[in-house]
């Protein structure tokens, strides 16, 4: 989309959006079914990697998570959207934090952490996360190549104070932060696929293998932080509550791999649960594993 589409699509977004949830809602009714029914929006690579990860199933029980999962991404693109007017107040309603107690000790401790996340249930809501909390909140961000939606996106991101830092600068963003006493929590989305120049590791995940990327796991180890699982569990329509699961208190000498082992296996964990809420449009599986890696 060049400037003037994104202008003409900001333009309709800003007034839109000044409506309340309840009525976008409606909209998002009409917007699933031209994702799902005219003309389609990836349904074919929706399609093949709902197969490929639950061989066991039906063709219609893929269908009917097919459905779900449209219903939850229409939901999601008008979410995102209204983050262009939603007041703080309604946002904190609407994603809340559960378990806040564990934060508060770690805190009390001093304690650096690395909070390993997915693109399921509404993670851009996560914006608010550091109205909830005393670390300074860091997302570990991949630049769209839109840069006009870059900035708007970044725009919703950072609303609240959360600090978006890209992967290539986290360590100096770490380093600067333990030299002046500054507590970190840094956000790390793990279901991303790392190009083939970046790919160190393979894994099994949701029935294929899988190239995972190995930042997070590599900086925990070095500074010995804390690694956390953010578990998005989604309510009620417009309504989501974060639940940090800890997964490693230490991980200074940990054999390698087993971090990203463990945020994998609890990613496909919730997953086969509630596999609707996933992002199933993302071609996750477009490289394949070489015979000798």
């Amino acid at each position: 989309m060049g400037a003037i589409g994104y202008y003409i699509f900001y333009s309709f977004n800003w007034v839109i959006t000044l409506l309340p949830l309840s009525f976008l809602y409606i909209v998002s009714d009409f917007l699933y079914l031209l994702l799902y029914y005219f003309p389609t929006y990836r349904k074919k690579v929706v399609r093949e990697n709902l197969t490929r990860s639950f061989p066991e199933k039906s063709l219609e029980e893929i269908k009917t998570i097919e459905k779900k999962f449209y219903h939850h991404l229409s939901d999601l693109i008008i979410e995102v959207l209204k983050l262009t007017h939603i007041s703080e107040k309604e946002l904190s309603k609407r994603f809340r934090l559960e378990n806040s107690e564990l934060l508060e000790k770690l805190y009390s401790e001093k304690r650096d952490i690395i909070a390993v996340m997915a693109h399921y249930n509404n993670w851009e809501w996560l914006t608010v996360f550091p109205l909830a909390t005393k670390y300074k909140s860091i997302s570990i961000y991949k630049p769209l190549h839109n840069k006009h939606f870059d900035e708007l996106i970044n725009h919703f991101r950072t609303r609240f104070g959360m600090v978006l830092t890209p992967m290539s600068a986290i360590l100096r963003e770490l380093i600067n932060d333990r030299k002046n006493g500054i507590n970190t929590l840094s956000a790390f989305i793990s279901d991303q696929t790392p190009p083939v120049s970046d790919i160190r590791y393979w894994t099994k995940f949701l029935n294929q293998d899988t190239p995972m990327y190995m930042g997070a796991e590599k900086i925990a180890e070095r500074y010995d932080m804390a690694v956390m699982f953010f578990h998005i569990k989604k309510v009620s329509r417009g309504h989501y509550v974060l639940s940090p699961e800890l997964l490693f208190e230490h991980t200074a000498g940990l054999p390698d791999h087993i971090i990203t082992e463990a945020h994998v296996k609890r990613l496909e964990e919730i997953i086969k649960e509630n596999p609707q809420y996933w992002i199933w449009t993302h071609r996750r599986w477009k490289h394949k594993k070489p015979a000798d890696a």
